[in-house]
């Protein structure tokens, strides 16, 4: 059966009777990936990784004191059973960190220029300039959205100034699929084969042009 990733993006986790709710938010999309990247993240999860484990716990979780409350009784106790139940819940909370690209939404999207990229830490800055100038989101709001709701937000505000003003981009044929080269790449580094990092540029610089 296909993952399908839910709705409202949002992972909880139990152990000893405790129970946390993490969110993969900007904030924490931001702080876990600057501190490691994300090849570094999902190999700590398969290896076991106590202090990854508990630097994503308190990164993603809602709250900071539950988070810390939570780990506290974990030190000095097996972690045979403690690890694996942490293992799926938090790889999946990790590739929430990763937006499902707005080219699978958007069908007038701008095909990616081949064989570029850019930096996660330049995506997550270009999404927060997005909620906090384009959507005129507050910046507590926009850190405490995921990398996800900014995306199909900022989509969907797009898409609502082209109904209204309309563009002379409707009527060219568009090519969606992913460049080979960088699908390969995301592989790689363990992420979304169709994540298009490269139309971000495209976009802003279609976007500046007045289009």
């Amino acid at each position: 059966m296909t993952y399908k990733r839910p709705a409202y993006e949002e992972v909880r986790i139990a152990h000893g009777g405790s129970t946390v709710t993490l969110r993969p938010t900007l904030r924490a999309a931001v702080t876990l990936e600057a501190r490691f990247d994300f090849p570094v993240l999902f190999r700590a999860l398969e290896e076991g990784s106590f202090t990854i484990i508990s630097e994503i716990i308190l990164a993603a979780s809602s709250s900071a004191s539950d988070a810390a409350a939570f780990l506290a009784g974990i030190p000095g106790k097996p972690l045979s059973s403690f690890i694996p139940a942490m293992r799926m819940p938090l790889a999946e909370l990790v590739s929430m960190l990763m937006p499902t690209p707005a080219v699978r939404l958007e069908k007038s999207a701008i095909a990616a220029p081949s064989g570029k990229s850019i930096a996660w830490s330049e995506f997550y800055a270009h999404q927060f300039e997005q909620a906090t100038g384009w959507l005129g989101w507050t910046p507590e709001q926009a850190w405490n959205a995921t990398p996800t709701e900014i995306d199909r937000a900022y989509t969907g505000h797009i898409a609502k100034l082209k109904a209204i003003h309309g563009s002379d981009e409707d009527d060219k044929p568009t090519n969606n699929a992913p460049d080979p080269k960088q699908a390969a790449h995301n592989v790689t580094a363990g992420l979304d084969p169709e994540f298009d990092r490269a139309g971000l540029r495209a976009l802003k610089a279609k976007i500046a042009g007045g289009a």
